[in-house]
């Protein structure tokens, strides 16, 4: 921003704007405990219990062929409903699935065909114009580290402004936290990351 923009409105310093983005996009929970855990996996590996139940949808395997006529070049399927995405590799050896977090509301939510255009170490973060006109008191910019709500790493997919990226906030995944965007944990997203390539495909349902 320039001076005059200081002048007029307050500025968030980038860890109160990490803290006022979890409590806006309703992340606040129970039942993550410690980083360790949140950092978790896949979700058999997680720990048992009641309350991480009602954070993380149950959800099953499936198989590719439903959804695309081949595995070139990799594909991705994101089901918005159980929130959990499936990598499937060209060569039929590597199947992974991860829980994510999912858009908000169906306004937020786009569904359909796209690919992976570009793939991003420490990726930078700009909220898009109309997360500005509702959140007017937004930085414009983070750089990578803890702070950016793109997590270490970001797969752009050929629509603008959607991405399936990690976070630094663990209690979104599992639930309606997003602004448009597929998350995962760091954990999973630097695995996902090293499986996928540009062109990639990806579906979400």
């Amino acid at each position: 921003m320039s001076k005059s923009d200081d002048s007029d409105k307050p500025m968030l310093t980038r860890r109160a704007f990490s803290k006022s983005l979890a409590i806006g996009l309703g992340a606040a929970s129970t039942g993550f405990t410690t980083s360790a855990f949140a950092q978790t996996g896949l979700v058999e590996e997680q720990p048992v219990a009641a309350d991480v139940k009602r954070n993380i949808s149950s959800f099953s395997t499936k198989s590719w062929e439903p959804y695309f006529s081949n595995r070139k070049n990799g594909v991705i399927l994101v089901d918005t409903t159980s929130r959990a995405l499936h990598f499937w590799s060209e060569d039929g050896e590597t199947y992974k699935l991860y829980p994510t977090s999912v858009p908000l509301s169906p306004e937020l939510t786009r569904l359909g065909r796209t690919r992976i255009v570009r793939k991003k170490v420490g990726p930078e973060w700009r909220p898009t114009p109309n997360m500005l006109k509702r959140n007017p008191e937004w930085p414009r910019y983070i750089g990578p580290g803890e702070d950016n709500p793109l997590g270490t790493h970001a797969l752009y997919l050929s629509w603008q402004y959607y991405r399936i990226h990690g976070t630094n906030d663990t209690r979104k995944i599992g639930r309606k936290s997003s602004n448009g965007c597929i998350g995962l944990y760091n954990q999973n997203i630097a695995e996902l990351f090293g499986l996928t390539k540009v062109g990639t495909q990806v579906l979400l349902i």
